[in-house]
């Protein structure tokens, strides 16, 4: 079920709890598959809580992103980046929470978010001193690096693949963006987009594309269950309309 109101450019956030807002706006005009909306949403950390909920943890079997916000009491969940295969529980980058390690593989993946009580920071993990930083974070979680702080900041070069997608930011004032886009795009596309918009991003990585791109929100009367579609050589439709299930989510909740 989806109840969401589509604005019209300029982006606009609306509040719906202290530290998360959410707004809309429509950023392809006539997309070949999906309605061409980019989903918002922006998070203080410090006025929010921030989680991980991981079915290695919960020891429960995947669930929609749906399911692990209204299980958990979530206002807020999305994708923490893509997932092992062969487990079908583990990220496919380094992702601790506490004393639980999801993931002890640090691949070659380019980007790490890092959040605890009321901060959380992006890194570029190919800048000096990045791993140490991490160091001082309760949850750490890697994923593919979409826009670098500095320099050249889209990475992508052109490829022709495309996919739904579902991304994790942070702004220069320390504000976590969590992002969706049903209608696909190449992750070149998709970064340049980001970059045009009056958000001040510093940071993004990737959450996950196609099908499993998941976004749910609980905020009083607004109930938003989002899913995603398209993927080149995997899913080349817009037939999906129901969220798959997942093992790993970032979970968000307004604080007392």
């Amino acid at each position: 079920m989806l109840v969401a109101l589509v604005l019209a450019a300029p982006l606009q956030l609306k509040e719906l709890a202290p530290g998360i807002e959410y707004g809309t706006t429509r950023w392809m005009e006539k997309p070949s598959f999906g309605d061409g909306v980019l989903h918002v949403v922006r998070l203080d950390p410090a006025r929010v809580e921030l989680r991980v909920a991981l079915a290695s943890q919960e020891k429960v079997q995947k669930r929609t992103a749906a399911e692990w916000a209204e299980g958990l009491g979530h206002t807020i969940a999305i994708n923490a980046g893509m997932f092992d295969l062969e487990d079908h529980q583990s990220n496919v980058g380094y992702l601790r929470t506490g004393e639980h390690v999801n993931s002890a593989t640090w691949n070659k993946y380019r980007s790490a978010l890092g959040f605890g009580p009321g901060r959380a920071a992006m890194f570029d993990l190919d800048a000096p001193g990045a791993m140490k930083k991490l160091e001082s974070f309760p949850t750490v979680i890697q994923d593919l690096r979409l826009i670098k702080a500095t320099g050249e900041r889209n990475v992508w070069k052109p490829n022709g693949r495309k996919w739904s997608e579902a991304a994790i930011a942070i702004d220069g004032q320390g504000r976590l963006l969590f992002f969706f886009s049903r209608s696909p795009l190449t992750m070149k596309e998709f970064n340049d987009k980001l970059l045009a918009l009056p958000l001040g991003i510093t940071h993004a990585m990737h959450a996950e594309g196609g099908p499993e791109a998941s976004l749910s929100i609980r905020a009083g009367d607004l109930k938003v269950d989002l899913c995603g579609s398209y993927e080149t050589g995997f899913n080349e439709n817009d037939d999906n309309h129901r969220q798959w299930p997942i093992p790993n989510v970032i979970g968000v909740s307004a604080r007392p």
